[in-house]
C-alpha cells in the first residue's frame, strides 16, 4: 500500500492497516463510535500518535465563526474521516476535503465501515499552503 509518490504514504497506509484490522474482527454493522473506539485502541498499539475528535476553529475572513471536529488527527499531518455508512455519498467527500481546506492540512484519509469490504480513500488539499510558500509569496 505504501506508494512513495502520495505525500504520508507510511502513515497512511498504517492508518489503513489498522482499519483493515478493525474492519475483520467487526465486519460492517455497527456504529461510528465502534470503529472509532476500536481504530483508537488499534493505532495506539501501532505506536500512531493521534487525537481523536480533535477541534479546530473555523474562521471566515480572519474571524472565527465555530469549531468542527475531525474524527481523528495523525500526528498533527494527516486528517482522518471515519463513517459507517452503507455507500460513501459525494457529501461525505465534501466533509472530508473541508476539513483538509479549513485545517490547511496536505493529505486526509475517508474510510467507511459500513460496506461489506472495508472502502478508504486518500484525499489531498488542493488548496494547501505550505508555511514555506507563504514566506516566499512575502519575499
Amino acid at each position: 500500500m505504501i506508494n512513495e509518490q502520495y505525500k504520508y504514504s507510511e502513515l497512511t497506509s498504517k492508518i489503513i492497516g489498522c482499519a483493515i484490522t478493525v474492519h475483520k474482527t467487526f465486519g460492517n454493522g455497527f456504529q461510528e463510535v465502534i470503529y472509532q473506539r476500536a481504530l483508537a485502541i488499534e493505532m495506539r498499539l501501532a505506536g500512531i500518535e493521534f487525537s481523536r475528535e480533535f477541534e479546530m476553529p473555523i474562521f471566515y475572513r480572519d474571524e472565527q465563526i465555530g469549531t468542527r471536529r475531525v474524527d481523528f488527527l495523525v500526528e498533527g499531518v494527516v486528517s482522518f474521516e471515519l463513517k459507517a455508512v452503507t455507500k460513501l455519498e459525494d457529501v461525505h467527500f465534501a466533509q472530508a476535503i473541508n476539513y483538509l481546506e479549513a485545517y490547511n492540512l496536505e493529505v486526509g484519509l475517508l474510510i467507511n465501515f459500513g460496506e461489506m469490504s472495508l472502502n478508504f480513500k486518500r484525499l489531498t488539499n488542493k488548496k494547501f499552503k505550505s508555511f514555506k510558500s507563504q514566506k516566499s509569496n512575502k519575499s
